[in-house]
């Protein structure tokens, strides 16, 4: 059961990152790129969309962290893996929970994927 939580939190992560990056682009970047009142220089316009990818960055991966830790890890691994993956989660969500005042589903999906972790990060055997 330690297993399956981190594979669930680790595609719930990955889901919610995919969805959060397309969402980002769409909603955020591009209208924010478009929208200047003066040019943007070269390197802040290429800058922008990379700032604001990276927490979607890490939680994709992170939720492949956890799938791989939940199939192949040792258990020091794993408890590493879960921690760090957690740590990540938990930014995002409390800061989608607090930014959006709830809002937002992002904070719900994060925090049950920490639950998960926190489970399934427990000892082994």
């Amino acid at each position: 059961m330690h297993d399956l939580a981190l594979i669930i939190a680790g595609v719930i992560g990955s889901t919610t990152a995919i969805i959060h990056g397309v969402l980002t682009h769409r909603l955020m970047t591009v209208p924010l790129l478009a929208g200047a009142s003066e040019p943007i220089a070269p390197s802040i316009g290429r800058l922008v969309p990379l700032l604001l990818q990276f927490s979607t960055f890490c939680w994709f991966f992170g939720g492949l962290a956890l799938i791989g830790a939940a199939i192949w890890a040792e258990p020091s691994t794993r408890l590493t893996i879960c921690i760090f993956v957690s740590a990540f989660y938990m930014f995002g969500a409390l800061g989608n929970l607090w930014g959006t005042r709830g809002a937002h589903p992002g904070w719900v999906l994060l925090s049950i994927s920490v639950v998960l972790i926190a489970y399934g990060a427990r000892p082994f055997g």
